[in-house]
């Protein structure tokens, strides 16, 4: 990707011939997909921003909101295949900035939650670019919501734990399994469908129950949601016959067992969103 036309000089004052300021960065959550979950301050960013840097998780409507006239590169990410690496993202932000110019930077649902936005947020202010974060509404919160898993629940979990189930640089899933296998919590992991079979025997071997309740929700809030439900041992082979694909969450805990009571009366699409469970 040739980005060298998109960096312009650092401007220069007219009187001194100093560089003007940087540009400001605004770091933006646009939620789990569904462009009416956005926030009123991210809809105005959007509607406001020139130059936006965007994420694979960003769905088409929510840049539907951006002006036609709006500057878009895209830098998304996906499994073994990235755009951009992290690394060099971050050094376009910076030099897009230094250059004078605000961009918005814009990531599937909340930066600070899975998205590294912490770590631009933390290259910015070391490099005295001075930025704005408007969070987003979690992939967690909108699948709860979307397909009817309340997180926490007084008969079925006292805790929520977020994790992610795809750990950096091929390190392995070197994770707290003990801490995940307590009970009476709602265990919720990113990036993980790739790892399923492991993540679920790891925490089966640590003492949960094989007949932990236990879901995928696939696309969450988008016209093709999917919700497939069964236990923990169960649901390696539900994704293999499902044929479950990024992005996807995996939800572990007592709290899928309401889902039967709570199933929203309007899902997206009827027929993509009815419920999935194990054969009988």
């Amino acid at each position: 990707m040739n980005l060298v036309n998109l960096i312009t000089p650092a401007r220069t004052t007219a009187t001194d011939g100093c560089a003007a300021p940087p540009g400001t960065v605004t770091l933006v959550g646009a939620g789990p997909g569904d462009p009416d979950l956005l926030t009123v301050k991210a809809v105005k960013a959007l509607q406001a921003a020139r130059l936006v840097l965007y994420d694979h998780l960003v769905s088409p409507a929510v840049l539907e909101h951006l002006s036609p006239d709006a500057e878009r590169i895209y830098v998304g990410k996906e499994s073994s295949r990235h755009t951009l690496p992290q690394a060099s993202i971050i050094e376009l932000m910076v030099q897009l900035a230094r250059s004078g110019r605000s961009l918005l930077r814009l990531k599937g649902g909340d930066g600070y939650i899975f998205g590294r936005g912490g770590e631009e947020a933390q290259a910015l202010a070391a490099e005295g670019i001075p930025f704005t974060v408007v969070p987003g509404l979690t992939a967690a919160q909108g699948a709860a919501a979307s397909v009817g898993i309340p997180l926490t629940h007084r008969d079925h979990a006292c805790s929520l734990v977020l994790a992610t189930g795809h750990l950096r640089d091929g390190q392995g899933l070197d994770m707290d399994w003990a801490m995940l296998a307590r009970p009476r919590q709602t265990v919720v992991l990113y990036m993980g469908v790739n790892n399923l079979p492991e993540i679920c025997r790891q925490l089966i071997a640590h003492g949960l129950s094989p007949q932990t309740p236990a879901a995928l929700v696939e696309k969450a809030t988008l016209p093709d949601e999917r919700c497939i439900t069964g236990t923990l041992a169960e649901l390696p082979a539900l994704a293999l016959r499902h044929q479950v694909r990024p992005p996807a969450l995996i939800m572990v805990g007592g709290v899928v067992s309401v889902r039967a009571q709570l199933v929203p009366a309007t899902p997206p699409v009827a027929a993509a969103a009815a419920p999935i469970h194990a054969a009988a």
